[in-house]
C-alpha cells in the first residue's frame, strides 16, 4: 500500500531504486571490463532522472547520457561526473554546453566547427565524441565519408577528442545481418584511424539491445537505458537476469452488478452476456494505459486477473470482476507488477499495444504519481 499523500493521485508508479542499483551492477558485471554509461534521457524515460541518477551513483555509475542540453543541465546542477549528450546538438545549445562542461557529440563537420569556434571564444576545451553513422540513417558522419571528414575535424582547435561511437538500428534481433555489418564497418574505420595514429580513449557502440545480443560490440564502453529498469526488448535474447523495478497501480472506485445485455463504455463495444459484477478504475489512456487494452488487457485485483471490458477512456476503464467477487471499492489494482502469484509486465502491455516497452514507459502521463521505494 502506498504512503498517504496530501493529495494522492488516482494512479501511481512504484519505482524500486534498489532493483535499479542491482540491475546496473549486473549489467556492469556482464560487460566487464567495459564501463557502462547510464542513459537517462527523457527524464529517465519519465521515471525521474534525479532520483534514478542518485541510485545509480550509489551503485557506481560514473557517466550519464542524455538527449539534449536541458536534460544535461538538470543533471549537472546535482552531479559533477561526466554528462554526455548523445547523437546531435542544436546550434543554440552549443555555448551552454561549452560553459557547463557537457560532453558533446560531433555528428558532422558543421557541428565540429561550431563547437571549435565557441570553445576558442570561451578559451576552453570542450570534450567531444565523434558520431559515425554505420547504418542508422539518422545522425552521424556517414561511414563512407568518415575517414576524410574525421581527419579534417581532428585538426580543429579547442576540441578534446575523448571518444568515437555509432548506434545500432536492429540490435534487438541476435541474428540480424545488418547489425553485424554495422560492427564490421565500425571496426574497419577504427583500424584505419589507428593506422594513421588516431586513437580515441573511449569507443562505444552497444546499446541495451547490443549488450544482450552482440558481445563483440562492447568495445570499452556500453550504453544502457531501459535494461536498468529490468525491462527488455520483446525480440531480444536475454543474456542475463534483471530485477523488475516498476509497478503501476490504482484502486477500484466502484463495484456494481449490471444485468445481461448492458453495454459497457464508449461505442458500446462490450455487451454483458450475463449478470456481471463490473468494477470501475479511475485510470485511462491519459495516464498511459494503452487504448489497445480495450476488451483485451487484464488487471490484477486480489491476486486474480480481471479482464478489461469496453473501451479504455481518457480517465476511466472497467473490468469484469467475475474472478474476484469479493472485490470492493478501495482495493488495489495492479496494471504492472505482481499480485499474489500473478504478474503483468511492461512487455505484456507492449505486446497488447503492438509496440516496444520504451513506448509504454514513456507514455505514463503526468497524473501518474512517481513513488520511490528503497
Amino acid at each position: 500500500m502506498r504512503k498517504q499523500q496530501a493529495s494522492p493521485g488516482r494512479i501511481w508508479l512504484e519505482i524500486r531504486l534498489g532493483a535499479i542499483r542491482r540491475n546496473f551492477l549486473r549489467i556492469q558485471k556482464t560487460v566487464s571490463p567495459a564501463s557502462v554509461m547510464a542513459v537517462l534521457k527523457a527524464d529517465a524515460y519519465g521515471l525521474g532522472a534525479l532520483p534514478v541518477a542518485e541510485a545509480l551513483v550509489e551503485a557506481g555509475a560514473a557517466r550519464f547520457g542524455v538527449a539534449g542540453l536541458r536534460e544535461a543541465i538538470t543533471l549537472r546542477r546535482r552531479f559533477s561526473l561526466p554528462i554526455q549528450i548523445l547523437s546531435g546538438l542544436l546550434e543554440n545549445e552549443i555555448p551552454e554546453c561549452v560553459k557547463r562542461r557537457i560532453i558533446c557529440p560531433i555528428p558532422d563537420l558543421r557541428t565540429a566547427r561550431l563547437l571549435s569556434k565557441e570553445a576558442v571564444r570561451q578559451r576552453k576545451k570542450v570534450t567531444v565524441h565523434i558520431k559515425v553513422d554505420t547504418g542508422m540513417g539518422r545522425l552521424g558522419i556517414p561511414h563512407f565519408e568518415a575517414r576524410e571528414t574525421i581527419e579534417r575535424i581532428l585538426k580543429l582547435p579547442g576540441l578534446e577528442f575523448e571518444g568515437i561511437f555509432s548506434h545500432f538500428a536492429n540490435a534487438n534481433h541476435p541474428q540480424h545481418a545488418k547489425t553485424r555489418e554495422q560492427i564490421i564497418l565500425f571496426q574497419n574505420l577504427l583500424r584505419d584511424l589507428e593506422a594513421k595514429g588516431h586513437h580515441f580513449p573511449i569507443v562505444h557502440l552497444a546499446n541495451s539491445d547490443g549488450i544482450n545480443n552482440f558481445p563483440e560490440s562492447y568495445f570499452n564502453m556500453v550504453r544502457t537505458g531501459i535494461n536498468l529498469y529490468g525491462v527488455f526488448d520483446l525480440l531480444g535474447f536475454r543474456a542475463y537476469q534483471l530485477s523488475p523495478s516498476l509497478s503501476l497501480k490504482s484502486e477500484l472506485m466502484e463495484c456494481r452488478l449490471l444485468p445481461a445485455g448492458f453495454t459497457i463504455g464508449y461505442g458500446g463495444t462490450h455487451t454483458l452476456f450475463r449478470d456481471t459484477w463490473v468494477g470501475t478504475i479511475p485510470a485511462g489512456y491519459a495516464d498511459g494505459v494503452p487504448l489497445a487494452a480495450s476488451n483485451s488487457g487484464n488487471v490484477l485485483i486480489r491476486g486474480q486477473a480481471c479482464p478489461i471490458i469496453g473501451r479504455v477512456s481518457m480517465d476511466y476503464l472497467t473490468v469484469d470482476l467475475t474472478a474476484c467477487l469479493k472485490a470492493k471499492a478501495g482495493d488495489e489494482v495492479v496494471f504492472v507488477g505482481r499480485s499474489g502469484k500473478q504478474e503483468i509486465t511492461i512487455e505484456d502491455w507492449a505486446r497488447i499495444k503492438q509496440t516496444h516497452p520504451y513506448d509504454i514507459i514513456c507514455s505514463l502521463g503526468p497524473r501518474v504519481d512517481r513513488i520511490y521505494l528503497p
